[in-house]
Protein backbone atom coordinates (compact mmCIF):
# COMPACT_ATOMS: atom_id res chain seq x y z
CA UNK A 1 0.00 0.00 0.00
CA UNK A 2 1.12 3.52 -0.71
CA UNK A 3 2.43 6.34 1.55
CA UNK A 4 -0.46 8.22 2.03
CA UNK A 5 1.31 11.05 3.47
CA UNK A 6 3.39 11.51 -0.14
CA UNK A 7 0.83 10.94 -2.71
CA UNK A 8 -1.91 13.85 -3.00
CA UNK A 9 -2.79 13.70 -6.35
CA UNK A 10 -5.09 10.61 -7.57
CA UNK A 11 -6.94 9.91 -10.63
CA UNK A 12 -9.98 8.56 -8.91
CA UNK A 13 -11.11 9.98 -4.98
CA UNK A 14 -13.55 7.76 -3.78
CA UNK A 15 -15.17 8.60 -1.05
CA UNK A 16 -17.09 5.87 1.10
CA UNK A 17 -14.93 2.04 1.11
CA UNK A 18 -17.69 0.52 2.16
CA UNK A 19 -18.90 -2.57 0.49
CA UNK A 20 -19.53 -0.57 -2.88
CA UNK A 21 -16.81 1.83 -2.49
CA UNK A 22 -14.27 -0.88 -1.70
CA UNK A 23 -15.69 -3.50 -4.62
CA UNK A 24 -14.91 -0.52 -6.83
CA UNK A 25 -11.53 0.48 -5.88
CA UNK A 26 -11.09 -3.63 -6.09
CA UNK A 27 -11.98 -3.83 -9.40
CA UNK A 28 -9.14 -1.44 -10.54
CA UNK A 29 -6.45 -3.64 -9.13
CA UNK A 30 -3.24 -3.33 -10.83
CA UNK A 31 -4.57 -0.93 -13.48
CA UNK A 32 -2.58 2.13 -14.12
CA UNK A 33 -5.11 4.39 -12.21
CA UNK A 34 -4.07 5.78 -9.16
CA UNK A 35 -6.91 5.30 -6.38
CA UNK A 36 -7.61 6.91 -3.22
CA UNK A 37 -10.42 5.63 -0.55
CA UNK A 38 -11.76 7.66 2.43
CA UNK A 39 -13.38 5.86 4.91
CA UNK A 40 -14.75 6.33 7.95
CA UNK A 41 -14.46 2.89 9.90
CA UNK A 42 -11.22 1.79 9.76
CA UNK A 43 -10.25 -1.69 7.42
CA UNK A 44 -9.59 -4.86 9.64
CA UNK A 45 -12.15 -5.50 11.84
CA UNK A 46 -13.40 -8.06 13.79
CA UNK A 47 -12.60 -11.66 11.41
CA UNK A 48 -14.21 -14.16 14.04
CA UNK A 49 -17.59 -15.23 13.28
CA UNK A 50 -20.33 -14.59 15.71
CA UNK A 51 -23.46 -15.68 16.04
CA UNK A 52 -24.83 -11.87 15.18
CA UNK A 53 -22.90 -11.52 12.16
CA UNK A 54 -24.84 -9.18 9.77
CA UNK A 55 -24.97 -10.89 6.42
CA UNK A 56 -25.48 -9.82 2.35
CA UNK A 57 -27.81 -11.41 -0.26
CA UNK A 58 -25.41 -11.92 -3.50
CA UNK A 59 -26.86 -13.17 -6.34
CA UNK A 60 -25.58 -15.56 -8.69
CA UNK A 61 -24.64 -12.57 -11.36
CA UNK A 62 -22.88 -10.72 -8.34
CA UNK A 63 -20.89 -14.09 -7.62
CA UNK A 64 -19.60 -13.88 -11.30
CA UNK A 65 -18.43 -10.11 -10.61
CA UNK A 66 -16.42 -11.44 -7.74
CA UNK A 67 -15.27 -14.10 -9.55
CA UNK A 68 -13.85 -11.63 -12.50
CA UNK A 69 -11.91 -9.60 -9.89
CA UNK A 70 -10.05 -13.08 -8.22
CA UNK A 71 -12.41 -12.80 -4.89
CA UNK A 72 -14.83 -15.26 -5.55
CA UNK A 73 -12.49 -17.99 -3.28
CA UNK A 74 -11.78 -15.97 -0.84
CA UNK A 75 -15.37 -15.70 0.06
CA UNK A 76 -16.63 -18.99 -1.23
CA UNK A 77 -15.74 -21.11 1.88
CA UNK A 78 -18.22 -18.90 4.03
CA UNK A 79 -20.94 -17.89 1.81
CA UNK A 80 -24.12 -20.05 2.23
CA UNK A 81 -25.52 -21.57 -0.89
CA UNK A 82 -29.28 -20.70 -1.69
CA UNK A 83 -30.70 -23.33 -3.64
CA UNK A 84 -34.21 -23.06 -3.10
CA UNK A 85 -36.68 -19.73 -2.73
CA UNK A 86 -39.93 -20.55 -1.45
CA UNK A 87 -42.43 -17.52 -1.90
CA UNK A 88 -46.06 -17.03 -0.46
CA UNK A 89 -48.99 -15.35 0.87
CA UNK A 90 -49.84 -15.57 4.63
CA UNK A 91 -53.09 -16.91 4.87
CA UNK A 92 -53.40 -18.00 1.49
CA UNK A 93 -52.75 -20.67 -1.26
CA UNK A 94 -50.98 -18.80 -3.49
CA UNK A 95 -46.94 -19.88 -3.68
CA UNK A 96 -44.05 -20.30 -5.80
CA UNK A 97 -40.84 -22.36 -5.18
CA UNK A 98 -37.23 -21.16 -7.46
CA UNK A 99 -34.18 -24.44 -7.41
CA UNK A 100 -31.40 -23.72 -8.97
CA UNK A 101 -31.74 -26.75 -11.00
CA UNK A 102 -34.36 -25.65 -12.73
CA UNK A 103 -32.13 -22.35 -13.95
CA UNK A 104 -29.07 -24.47 -14.46
CA UNK A 105 -26.63 -22.99 -11.77
CA UNK A 106 -24.93 -24.08 -8.53
CA UNK A 107 -26.88 -21.58 -6.73
CA UNK A 108 -29.58 -19.22 -7.15
CA UNK A 109 -27.35 -16.72 -4.72
CA UNK A 110 -25.77 -16.75 -1.69
CA UNK A 111 -25.62 -15.58 2.01
CA UNK A 112 -22.19 -13.93 2.89
CA UNK A 113 -21.22 -12.52 6.36
CA UNK A 114 -20.33 -8.64 5.64
CA UNK A 115 -17.55 -9.00 8.04
CA UNK A 116 -15.92 -11.87 5.05
CA UNK A 117 -16.65 -9.21 2.13
CA UNK A 118 -15.02 -6.32 4.22
CA UNK A 119 -12.11 -8.60 4.71
CA UNK A 120 -11.33 -9.99 1.26
CA UNK A 121 -12.06 -6.39 0.06
CA UNK A 122 -10.33 -5.28 2.40
CA UNK A 123 -6.83 -7.80 1.88
CA UNK A 124 -7.57 -6.51 -1.98
CA UNK A 125 -6.97 -3.02 -1.40
CA UNK A 126 -4.48 -3.36 0.79
CA UNK A 127 -2.40 -5.17 -1.34
CA UNK A 128 -3.27 -3.20 -4.20
CA UNK A 129 0.12 -1.25 -5.23
CA UNK A 130 -2.37 1.54 -7.00
CA UNK A 131 -4.58 1.84 -4.41
CA UNK A 132 -4.35 4.41 -0.97
CA UNK A 133 -6.38 3.87 1.29
CA UNK A 134 -7.59 6.56 3.82
CA UNK A 135 -9.20 5.34 7.27
CA UNK A 136 -10.59 6.19 9.35
CA UNK A 137 -11.39 9.97 7.32
CA UNK A 138 -13.77 11.77 6.79
CA UNK A 139 -15.07 14.30 3.66
CA UNK A 140 -14.87 17.88 4.88
CA UNK A 141 -15.39 19.82 1.54
CA UNK A 142 -14.40 19.41 -2.09
CA UNK A 143 -14.24 21.84 -5.05
CA UNK A 144 -14.99 20.67 -8.46
CA UNK A 145 -13.04 22.51 -11.28
CA UNK A 146 -12.52 21.63 -15.00
CA UNK A 147 -9.65 19.20 -15.06
CA UNK A 148 -10.15 18.25 -11.46
CA UNK A 149 -11.69 17.78 -8.25
CA UNK A 150 -10.10 19.22 -4.40
CA UNK A 151 -10.77 18.02 -1.75
CA UNK A 152 -9.72 18.03 2.00
CA UNK A 153 -10.31 15.63 4.30
CA UNK A 154 -9.82 14.89 8.18
CA UNK A 155 -7.46 12.01 8.47
CA UNK A 156 -5.83 13.31 12.02
CA UNK A 157 -5.31 16.51 10.76
CA UNK A 158 -6.85 18.28 7.32
CA UNK A 159 -4.73 16.63 4.05
CA UNK A 160 -5.85 18.13 0.96
CA UNK A 161 -6.40 15.96 -1.76
CA UNK A 162 -6.96 16.18 -5.88
CA UNK A 163 -8.44 13.72 -8.45
CA UNK A 164 -9.54 14.11 -11.92
CA UNK A 165 -12.55 12.14 -10.98
CA UNK A 166 -14.43 12.06 -7.94
CA UNK A 167 -16.91 8.85 -6.56
CA UNK A 168 -19.67 9.38 -4.00
CA UNK A 169 -19.88 5.97 -2.78
CA UNK A 170 -20.88 7.63 0.88
CA UNK A 171 -24.58 5.98 1.30
CA UNK A 172 -27.59 7.30 1.28
CA UNK A 173 -27.27 10.04 3.53
CA UNK A 174 -24.48 11.15 1.03
CA UNK A 175 -22.11 14.28 2.12
CA UNK A 176 -21.19 14.39 -1.38
CA UNK A 177 -24.34 14.49 -3.05
CA UNK A 178 -25.56 16.64 0.07
CA UNK A 179 -22.01 19.41 -0.57
CA UNK A 180 -22.84 18.68 -4.55
CA UNK A 181 -26.31 20.21 -4.27
CA UNK A 182 -28.23 17.32 -5.87
CA UNK A 183 -30.98 16.81 -4.67
CA UNK A 184 -32.99 13.08 -4.40
CA UNK A 185 -36.51 11.38 -4.91
CA UNK A 186 -37.70 10.25 -1.59
CA UNK A 187 -40.87 7.58 -1.20
CA UNK A 188 -41.21 6.60 2.55
CA UNK A 189 -42.68 3.96 3.03
CA UNK A 190 -43.95 4.54 6.76
CA UNK A 191 -42.05 0.38 7.51
CA UNK A 192 -39.06 -0.60 9.19
CA UNK A 193 -36.84 -3.61 9.32
CA UNK A 194 -36.28 -5.31 11.98
CA UNK A 195 -33.26 -7.77 11.50
CA UNK A 196 -31.60 -10.42 13.65
CA UNK A 197 -30.33 -14.25 13.28
CA UNK A 198 -32.08 -16.86 14.43
CA UNK A 199 -32.17 -20.27 15.04
CA UNK A 200 -35.13 -22.78 14.35
CA UNK A 201 -36.33 -26.28 14.97
CA UNK A 202 -36.59 -27.85 11.57
CA UNK A 203 -34.14 -26.08 9.24
CA UNK A 204 -34.51 -26.78 5.28
CA UNK A 205 -30.88 -26.76 3.57
CA UNK A 206 -29.81 -23.80 0.85
CA UNK A 207 -33.97 -22.55 1.25
CA UNK A 208 -34.52 -18.71 1.51
CA UNK A 209 -38.03 -17.97 1.93
CA UNK A 210 -40.07 -15.14 1.46
CA UNK A 211 -43.70 -14.81 3.33
CA UNK A 212 -45.76 -12.06 2.66
CA UNK A 213 -48.05 -11.10 5.52
CA UNK A 214 -50.69 -8.17 6.10
CA UNK A 215 -48.40 -6.31 7.91
CA UNK A 216 -45.46 -6.27 5.71
CA UNK A 217 -42.96 -9.18 3.89
CA UNK A 218 -40.86 -11.33 6.32
CA UNK A 219 -37.44 -13.11 4.95
CA UNK A 220 -35.89 -16.02 6.56
CA UNK A 221 -32.55 -16.22 4.83
CA UNK A 222 -30.24 -19.50 5.35
CA UNK A 223 -26.75 -19.07 7.25
CA UNK A 224 -25.70 -22.76 7.05
CA UNK A 225 -27.17 -25.77 10.07
CA UNK A 226 -29.99 -24.40 11.96
CA UNK A 227 -29.19 -20.46 11.44
CA UNK A 228 -31.12 -18.08 9.72
CA UNK A 229 -30.81 -14.22 8.93
CA UNK A 230 -34.75 -12.84 9.74
CA UNK A 231 -35.86 -9.65 7.88
CA UNK A 232 -39.28 -8.89 9.22
CA UNK A 233 -40.97 -5.24 7.76
CA UNK A 234 -43.45 -4.02 9.97
CA UNK A 235 -45.10 -0.26 10.25
CA UNK A 236 -42.91 2.48 11.68
CA UNK A 237 -45.37 2.66 14.40
CA UNK A 238 -44.93 -0.71 15.58
CA UNK A 239 -41.41 -1.03 15.31
CA UNK A 240 -40.30 0.12 18.83
CA UNK A 241 -42.83 -2.54 20.48
CA UNK A 242 -41.26 -5.38 18.15
CA UNK A 243 -37.32 -4.03 19.07
CA UNK A 244 -38.50 -4.04 23.32
CA UNK A 245 -40.02 -7.56 23.06
CA UNK A 246 -37.92 -10.05 25.44
CA UNK A 247 -36.44 -12.57 23.08
CA UNK A 248 -39.34 -15.03 23.90
CA UNK A 249 -41.73 -12.72 23.19
CA UNK A 250 -40.26 -11.68 19.98
CA UNK A 251 -39.72 -15.38 19.12
CA UNK A 252 -43.08 -16.30 18.97
CA UNK A 253 -44.78 -13.24 17.46
CA UNK A 254 -41.80 -13.80 14.35
CA UNK A 255 -42.74 -17.88 14.32
CA UNK A 256 -46.63 -16.56 14.40
CA UNK A 257 -46.62 -14.08 11.39
CA UNK A 258 -44.15 -16.74 9.37
CA UNK A 259 -45.94 -20.09 10.33
CA UNK A 260 -44.82 -23.65 11.36
CA UNK A 261 -42.88 -24.55 7.95
CA UNK A 262 -39.30 -24.42 9.70
CA UNK A 263 -41.05 -25.74 13.37
CA UNK A 264 -40.34 -23.43 16.51
CA UNK A 265 -37.93 -20.63 16.72
CA UNK A 266 -35.34 -21.57 19.70
CA UNK A 267 -32.81 -18.66 19.56
CA UNK A 268 -32.77 -14.99 18.60
CA UNK A 269 -29.80 -12.50 18.05
CA UNK A 270 -29.16 -8.74 19.01
CA UNK A 271 -32.03 -6.75 16.94
CA UNK A 272 -31.37 -4.04 14.56
CA UNK A 273 -33.30 -2.29 12.86
CA UNK A 274 -33.90 0.58 9.74
CA UNK A 275 -36.58 2.69 7.97
CA UNK A 276 -37.61 1.77 4.48
CA UNK A 277 -37.65 4.34 1.68
CA UNK A 278 -36.78 4.71 -2.23
CA UNK A 279 -34.60 7.00 -2.64
CA UNK A 280 -33.22 8.35 -6.21
CA UNK A 281 -30.67 11.50 -6.57
CA UNK A 282 -32.01 13.16 -9.28
CA UNK A 283 -28.61 13.26 -11.15
CA UNK A 284 -26.00 10.07 -10.87
CA UNK A 285 -22.89 12.74 -12.34
CA UNK A 286 -22.33 16.47 -12.09
CA UNK A 287 -19.00 17.55 -14.43
CA UNK A 288 -16.01 15.11 -12.29
CA UNK A 289 -18.47 13.40 -9.51
CA UNK A 290 -20.30 10.41 -10.24
CA UNK A 291 -22.69 9.10 -7.64
CA UNK A 292 -22.78 5.37 -7.43
CA UNK A 293 -24.64 3.02 -4.68
CA UNK A 294 -27.00 3.79 -1.90
CA UNK A 295 -25.83 7.53 -2.83
CA UNK A 296 -27.55 6.99 -6.11
CA UNK A 297 -30.53 4.53 -5.61
CA UNK A 298 -31.70 2.69 -2.06
CA UNK A 299 -34.02 0.17 -2.82
CA UNK A 300 -37.12 -1.59 -0.48
CA UNK A 301 -34.90 -4.50 0.72
CA UNK A 302 -38.42 -7.09 -0.22
CA UNK A 303 -36.36 -9.09 -2.91
CA UNK A 304 -33.07 -8.67 -1.47
CA UNK A 305 -31.39 -6.91 -4.60
CA UNK A 306 -29.81 -3.49 -3.51
CA UNK A 307 -26.06 -4.48 -3.25
CA UNK A 308 -26.78 -6.58 -6.38
CA UNK A 309 -27.90 -3.49 -7.88
CA UNK A 310 -24.68 -1.61 -7.26
CA UNK A 311 -22.41 -3.89 -7.93
CA UNK A 312 -23.22 -4.06 -11.51
CA UNK A 313 -23.34 -0.14 -11.16
CA UNK A 314 -19.18 -0.51 -9.79
CA UNK A 315 -18.50 -3.59 -12.35
CA UNK A 316 -20.02 -1.41 -15.61
CA UNK A 317 -17.97 2.18 -13.89
CA UNK A 318 -14.80 0.22 -14.12
CA UNK A 319 -15.51 -1.11 -17.41
CA UNK A 320 -15.96 2.55 -18.55
CA UNK A 321 -13.07 3.74 -16.38
CA UNK A 322 -10.71 0.78 -17.70
CA UNK A 323 -11.40 2.23 -21.44
CA UNK A 324 -9.59 5.86 -21.92
CA UNK A 325 -7.42 8.26 -20.74
CA UNK A 326 -9.32 10.41 -18.46
CA UNK A 327 -11.49 9.12 -15.92
CA UNK A 328 -13.59 12.14 -15.76
CA UNK A 329 -14.61 13.01 -19.08
CA UNK A 330 -18.25 13.75 -19.19
CA UNK A 331 -18.94 12.24 -22.49
CA UNK A 332 -18.15 9.06 -20.89
CA UNK A 333 -19.08 9.58 -17.37
CA UNK A 334 -22.97 10.38 -19.08
CA UNK A 335 -23.22 6.96 -20.93
CA UNK A 336 -22.52 5.29 -17.91
CA UNK A 337 -25.69 6.72 -16.53
CA UNK A 338 -27.66 6.58 -19.42
CA UNK A 339 -26.21 2.71 -19.99
CA UNK A 340 -27.22 1.98 -16.19
CA UNK A 341 -30.33 4.02 -15.88
CA UNK A 342 -32.75 0.62 -17.20
CA UNK A 343 -31.46 -1.64 -14.70
CA UNK A 344 -31.72 0.84 -12.20
CA UNK A 345 -35.23 2.20 -12.98
CA UNK A 346 -36.64 -1.61 -13.83
CA UNK A 347 -34.94 -2.74 -10.40
CA UNK A 348 -36.47 0.36 -8.46
CA UNK A 349 -40.15 -0.20 -10.42
CA UNK A 350 -40.06 -4.36 -9.11
CA UNK A 351 -38.91 -3.70 -5.42
CA UNK A 352 -41.51 -0.84 -4.70
CA UNK A 353 -44.38 -2.62 -7.14
CA UNK A 354 -43.89 -5.75 -4.81
CA UNK A 355 -44.07 -3.74 -1.70
CA UNK A 356 -47.21 -2.17 -2.65
CA UNK A 357 -48.64 -5.18 -4.09
CA UNK A 358 -48.79 -7.17 -1.13
CA UNK A 359 -49.19 -4.64 1.52
CA UNK A 360 -52.46 -3.90 0.05
CA UNK A 361 -55.09 -5.16 2.30
CA UNK A 362 -58.34 -4.95 -0.76
CA UNK A 363 -59.45 -8.52 -0.83
CA UNK A 364 -59.29 -7.98 -4.81
CA UNK A 365 -55.33 -6.89 -4.51
CA UNK A 366 -55.03 -10.01 -2.65
CA UNK A 367 -57.10 -12.43 -5.18
CA UNK A 368 -55.00 -10.85 -7.87
CA UNK A 369 -51.34 -11.87 -6.31
CA UNK A 370 -52.41 -15.22 -4.91
CA UNK A 371 -53.44 -15.57 -8.47
CA UNK A 372 -49.71 -14.61 -9.75
CA UNK A 373 -48.11 -16.83 -7.30
CA UNK A 374 -49.96 -19.39 -8.68
CA UNK A 375 -48.96 -18.67 -12.10
CA UNK A 376 -45.73 -18.31 -10.93
CA UNK A 377 -45.54 -21.51 -10.05
CA UNK A 378 -47.72 -23.27 -13.21
CA UNK A 379 -45.76 -21.47 -16.04
CA UNK A 380 -42.15 -22.14 -16.14
CA UNK A 381 -41.13 -19.68 -19.00
CA UNK A 382 -42.67 -16.75 -16.10
CA UNK A 383 -40.59 -17.84 -13.34
CA UNK A 384 -37.19 -18.70 -15.52
CA UNK A 385 -37.72 -14.85 -16.15
CA UNK A 386 -38.45 -13.73 -12.71
CA UNK A 387 -35.40 -15.93 -11.61
CA UNK A 388 -32.98 -14.37 -14.04
CA UNK A 389 -33.56 -11.06 -12.82
CA UNK A 390 -32.99 -11.82 -9.64
CA UNK A 391 -29.73 -13.66 -10.26
CA UNK A 392 -28.99 -10.38 -12.27
CA UNK A 393 -28.41 -11.70 -15.22
CA UNK A 394 -31.17 -9.84 -17.26
CA UNK A 395 -30.35 -7.29 -19.65
CA UNK A 396 -27.22 -5.75 -20.87
CA UNK A 397 -24.43 -7.30 -18.69
CA UNK A 398 -21.07 -5.64 -17.90
CA UNK A 399 -18.08 -7.34 -18.74
CA UNK A 400 -17.34 -8.44 -14.87
CA UNK A 401 -20.84 -9.89 -14.86
CA UNK A 402 -19.87 -12.45 -18.36
CA UNK A 403 -16.70 -13.78 -16.71
CA UNK A 404 -14.37 -11.57 -18.94
CA UNK A 405 -11.76 -9.23 -18.01
CA UNK A 406 -11.94 -5.53 -17.99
Amino acid sequence: MSNAQTASTYDLLIIGGGLVGASLAAALYQMSLKVAVVEAVPFGNRSQPSFDDRVTAVSWGSRRIFESMGLWSGIAPEATPIRHIHISDRGRLGATRMHAEEARVEALGYVVPNRVLGRVLGERLQSAGNVTLFAPAKLQSFTPAAETVSAVIEAGGPQALSARLLVAADGARSEVRRQLGVGERIWDYRQTAVICNLSVERPQTDTAYERFTDSGPLALLPLGGDRYALIWTVSTERAPEVLDMDDATFLTAAEGRFGARLGRFLQAGKRQSYPLSLVKAESQCSGRVVIIGNAAHSLHPIAGQGFNLSLRDVALLAEVLAQGDDPGDAARLQAYVDARHRDQLSMALFTDGLSRVFANPLAMVAYARNAGLLALELLPGARQMLMRHNMGLAGRLPRLARGLPL
